[in-house]
């Protein structure tokens, strides 16, 4: 299976939009102080911390979750042609190694049943839609989009106030196109599949909890963004909209999954992006799963 795993009859594989050296982590986390940094940098090196920018590595990916009858798509990257006028490298991208990686699992557009997004944010919503004619249309024509109902409503009301760009052109249109399902933040996909509510990045952000038992995953989706946070829960990143509630959500995930031995599934993480915890001082040590 390419770049994937099994939780009993359910298997996951990622699309890899990049996976490069981006911010900077004294920028990227406010709190963290370079005394801090410099006493981790040797076991973040050169996986998590790249040594010649000193930038955190950072992957850009969507996770496939595969059923015996639906494909879900979690969260959906950055995306072509959009404006990003904050984020230069990613401003009206013409990449096709998204579509290239989403061939490679053997499926096309048509494939996805499924689209799930953990928040709204420039870099989970950006292959939501594609742009046809000058107009943006759903990516994923066949699938329905579960959203937050709640974390819907305060990205538009924050747009009725001034253009949220990630929103207008990546979500907007889903709605325009009827393809969104507005749920509840416990909202089950399938008997096996459901979000849970993991506010403080966003106000409604949500994981996603797939399989059960002995054999599930956690999708954290910005609810931590590098290994550093896994030892130090209390430091939040910069676009955290509730920084305290955050690192609050995070140390709680964290302990329960600690405890239990979920196997996480993260966002931003370098490769292979999977890990078990174990503790490590006030913290938890992310031990990657091949």
């Amino acid at each position: 299976m390419t770049n994937g795993f099994a939780l009993g009859d359910i298997t996951v594989q990622r699309i890899i939009e990049e996976e490069t050296p981006l911010f900077d982590p004294l920028t990227f986390f406010p709190t963290l102080t370079k005394e801090l940094l410099d006493e981790n940098r040797a076991w973040l090196e050169p996986a998590a911390l790249d040594p010649v920018t000193g930038k955190l590595v950072l992957a850009i990916q969507s996770w496939v979750v595969r059923t015996k009858h639906h494909t879900i798509l979690v969260d959906t990257c950055v995306g072509n042609d959009k404006d990003r006028p904050l984020h230069p490298f990613w401003n009206r991208l013409r990449g096709d190694g998204y579509m290239r990686g989403l061939a490679a699992l053997g499926l096309s557009v048509d494939d996805i049943d499924v689209v799930m997004c953990t928040h709204m944010h420039v870099d989970h919503v950006g292959w939501n839609t594609r742009l046809e004619n000058g107009v943006w249309v759903p990516t994923f024509p066949k699938a329905r989009y579960v959203f937050s109902a709640a974390e819907f409503a305060h990205w538009n009301a924050e747009n009725a106030k001034a253009p949220v760009l990630p929103f207008a052109d990546s979500v907007l249109p889903i709605v325009a196109a009827g393809r969104a399902e507005m749920v509840a933040d416990d909202h089950a996909i399938t008997d096996d599949i459901r979000l849970e509510a993991t506010p403080g990045h966003t106000p409604h952000h949500v994981a996603l909890r797939v399989g059960r038992g002995d054999h599930d995953a956690l999708f954290t989706g910005d609810l931590i963004h590098s290994p550093l946070q896994a030892r130090y829960p209390e430091i939040s990143m910069r676009a955290d909209f509730d920084p305290a509630q955050a690192a609050v959500t995070r140390r709680r995930v964290l302990e329960c999954a600690c405890e239990a031995r979920t196997l996480l599934c993260f966002a931003h993480f370098p490769s292979p992006s999977r890990a078990r915890l174990s503790r490590w001082g006030d913290g938890f040590r992310a031990e990657a799963v091949g």
